[in-house]
């Protein structure tokens, strides 16, 4: 029979400890009755134990692990959600039921799928660890990445991490690893809710792809985002706001002054929540369909909140084309007239 929770489900992967680690951990060694690795996402080190034999439940327990560096620890569902980079939870139980050569659970009644835990919190955790074990971006492939799209707007870009070894896990085929430029995604009061990976080519950055890897989705986003942001500077009574994290760092190179919001998807912009300071709106559309369609819906609900929407429309896609394509001076031309007229000596660079 399969297992009926999760708790069932990690009792089924202790039994196989060692065959778990040997395929999940696989940059470990097994010492005595341990395994021994970097941590739960496969690093090489040795800092965190798995217990490969011992009782069924309890203090001792065969599956349970340690981090001694953390001082995390868990079972060996956790080790299939880190390794593999997994953010719902029954993903890690299919993932989990493939490995022990059960039926996947798509058919199975939406109680028990409940039953297996919440995704929403595990994907923020997931979100946070990340975000906990990546590093500052000077000097890091992601200067290099934003510096091939003729950013060169890095002031106040806490938001912005990199880490050098990021799980990716392709539509099929095993889990890769690549650079990748790590966004923290926070609600109003700062709190960090998600996070929003951009995976890198580290042979260096082109025209045809970017900079980006090549793999079919080189962003992904986890956690909680519906309403929340990766944010540039603090809000007071002016921000702008659009879809991606180049487009508002493009604009951020001739309005360096101007807080702003990414909010990662058309779907997203449309949703985002404004801070209660907020009297004018700047929403930097992408000049698509979808882009409008965000336009729109922030405009209806932005007069509803009694706050000022002013529209700021790209020459080309988007604005990142606009000042890769056309150059910053002419990215300062268009949105010069774009922009309120007190705002253009309170927020916009002056050209040397």
């Amino acid at each position: 029979m399969p297992p009926r929770d999760a708790s069932e489900l990690a009792s089924r992967l202790a039994q196989r400890a060692e065959a778990v680690c040997r395929r999940y951990l696989s940059n470990g060694r097994r010492q005595g009755r341990y395994w021994l690795v970097g941590d739960a996402r496969n690093a090489p080190a040795r800092s965190m134990f798995v217990r490969l034999k011992g009782s069924d439940s309890g203090k001792g327990a065969a599956g349970k692990w340690t981090d001694a560096a953390t001082g995390e620890h868990g079972d060996l569902l956790d080790v299939i959600r880190e390794s593999l980079g997994l953010v719902d939870f029954k993903e890690v139980f299919d993932e989990a039921r493939s490995f022990l050569s059960m039926p996947l659970t798509t058919n199975e009644p939406k109680d028990r799928q409940e039953q297996a835990g919440p995704a929403a919190g595990g994907s923020t955790e997931a979100a946070r660890r990340l975000v906990s074990i990546s590093q500052p971006i000077p000097g890091t492939l992601v200067e290099t990445y934003l510096r091939g799209r003729a950013i060169t707007a890095l002031h106040e870009t806490g938001s912005l991490r990199f880490h050098p070894r990021c799980y990716y896990r392709p539509g099929h085929g095993p889990t890769e690893t690549w650079p990748a430029m790590i966004a923290t995604v926070t609600d109003l009061e700062g709190k960090l809710s998600g996070a929003h990976r951009t995976w890198f080519d580290p042979g260096g950055f082109s025209e045809a792809h970017l900079g980006r890897a090549p793999v079919d989705t080189p962003r992904r986003a986890m956690g909680e985002l519906l309403g929340h942001a990766v944010r540039f500077g603090c809000c007071r009574d002016v921000m702008a706001a659009g879809e991606g994290i180049e487009t508002m760092l493009s604009q951020r190179t001739v309005l360096p002054a101007m807080p702003a919001m990414a909010a990662l998807s058309a779907a997203r912009l449309s949703a985002i929540l404004f801070p209660d300071t907020l009297r004018r709106l700047y929403i930097a559309r992408d000049n698509d369909p979808a882009g409008h369609g965000a336009m729109t819906t922030l405009i209806e609900r932005t007069s509803a909140a009694g706050i000022e929407a002013m529209v700021l429309t790209p020459r080309l896609g988007d604005f990142n084309e606009d000042l890769r394509l056309l150059g910053t001076e002419a990215l300062r031309a268009i949105l010069r007239v774009q922009i309120a007229p007190q705002d253009v000596e309170r927020f916009m660079k002056v050209a040397a």
